[in-house]
């Protein structure tokens, strides 16, 4: 029944004009679509719609992935873009720098974005 419909991810902002900036400025994401209610992105045939709400940042897990080939070269880049990375404490999980290896899965890296959400950077041979 759901199987072929489409999926939008919502990333909630407190200041929709702050994370738009950072959006842009820092990931290099534009919108490609606004309407009253916030912002909509697409990125490798997926979307995701930024919101304004005061809820936004409240969340103490990972909100949203972004799947790409290979973390390091982009963990690098956002680096030089100002983007500064979190590191977690978990079972099976080794670091070398900002960048964690996830035994049999790849590599992650996990940031905050302007609004204090977590999200995540993988190259993940299951995605």
């Amino acid at each position: 029944m759901l199987e072929d419909c489409r999926v939008t991810a919502n990333i909630p902002a407190a200041d929709l004009t702050r994370a738009r900036r950072f959006y842009a400025d820092t990931l290099g994401l534009e919108p490609v679509g606004e309407n009253p209610g916030g912002l909509m992105y697409r990125t490798g045939g997926t979307d995701f719609f930024l919101y304004e709400t005061q809820e936004a940042g409240k969340s103490r897990h990972t909100i949203a992935q972004l799947h790409v080939d290979d973390v390091r070269p982009v963990v690098d880049e956002l680096r030089t873009r100002g983007l500064t990375f979190e590191h977690y404490d978990m079972p099976g999980v080794t670091w070398e720098g900002d960048v964690a290896g996830l035994a049999g899965l790849g590599h992650a890296a996990w940031f905050k974005d302007s609004e204090d959400n977590i999200l995540c950077l993988d190259d993940s041979r299951t995605g």
